[in-house]
């Protein structure tokens, strides 16, 4: 009954979050600038905490950790999609008021096909345990994968459902605003804003691919694994518009989530024979991702300063 009850709690508090988001915060499109941007980033990561906390008192110290352990993870892994999201907004030429729209369906896109693959991915490592061999061997490749490759390449025209969009919807090419669909003659046609979230969306599943196996080498509890990813999520506009300016600074950003992943995909192969514990699992991850976040900075300045 517990269960039943916590998860009830947490739909509803997602639900009013986004309503409050959809009835206030887009009640009229405006460029969102730095500092409104990272007052609600910080809102996101302190609900985050007090939620940790209340975990922490109803569930005891193990869960919160846990809890705490996978936000972070899947907090600092969102913050390599900003950069997708850059080059999205700039292919199709996304104003920048009309792109928290954007972003906020494709969060309830997100938020659906993550708790499909999250609960899908812990019933197949208890029905199949060996599954987790194969994903910690998946998330040390990925790791290593992110480490040498010098730099990402998106290509947004290559998107199969943007090609598959082309063959079966009619599309608009005059710039429409906000809009993702008008009527033209009768017919109804979809606008750039739609095919942008059709990238958006598509691009999310290959983000659950990774981020979603590196979660479940700290928990397989269903509850704890989708809250702290959904909390995650929730966040990531407010951070987008945060630190999009700024993205490139962190050069050695990549390096580190190459580092994190390598590491929850080893703590996955050798769950059996060792089970790392969760603080020294949230431990690594925190000091791994401040140092490379402030090599980064570091690098920054002394290349202004020369």
């Amino acid at each position: 009954m517990t269960s039943i009850i916590l998860w009830a709690v947490f739909a509803v508090f997602v639900l009013g979050m986004l309503a409050l988001d959809f009835l206030v915060l887009q009640r009229d499109e405006h460029e969102i600038k730095v500092k409104e941007a990272a007052i609600w980033t910080f809102f996101w990561i302190l609900l985050a905490l007090i939620f940790n906390a209340g975990i922490w008192y109803f569930a005891g110290r193990e869960m919160a950790l846990e809890f705490i352990t996978g936000y972070l993870i899947e907090k600092s892994l969102s913050v390599d999609n900003i950069f997708v999201f850059i080059i999205i907004f700039s292919y199709f030429g996304i104003e920048a008021k009309y792109q928290h729209k954007v972003l906020f369906w494709g969060i309830i896109g997100a938020v659906v096909m993550r708790a499909v693959f999250i609960f899908a991915g812990v019933a197949l490592i208890e029905r199949f345990h060996w599954i987790i061999y194969v994903l910690g061997a998946f998330l040390v490749y990925i790791g290593i994968k992110m480490a040498v490759q010098k730099e990402k390449e998106v290509h947004p025209e290559k998107n199969p459902v943007l090609r598959a969009a082309g063959r079966f919807l009619r599309l608009d090419r005059e710039y429409r605003g906000s809009r993702f669909f008008v009527r033209k003659n009768g017919k109804l046609y979809a606008t750039t804003m739609f095919i942008v979230l059709l990238v958006i969306e598509t691009t999310d599943v290959v983000f659950a691919v990774d981020s979603i196996p590196a979660i479940l080498s700290i928990s397989t509890h269903p509850f704890i694994v989708l809250t702290s990813n959904i909390f995650a999520i929730l966040g990531l506009r407010a951070l987008y518009f945060a630190v999009s300016g700024v993205m490139r600074l962190f050069v050695y950003l990549n390096y580190g989530l190459a580092v994190i992943l390598v590491f929850v995909g080893v703590k996955m192969l050798i769950a059996d024979l060792y089970k790392i514990p969760v603080w020294a699992a949230l431990g690594f991850v925190a000091l791994t991702l401040t140092a490379s976040i402030l090599l980064s900075v570091l690098k920054a300045k002394k290349q202004s300063g020369s």
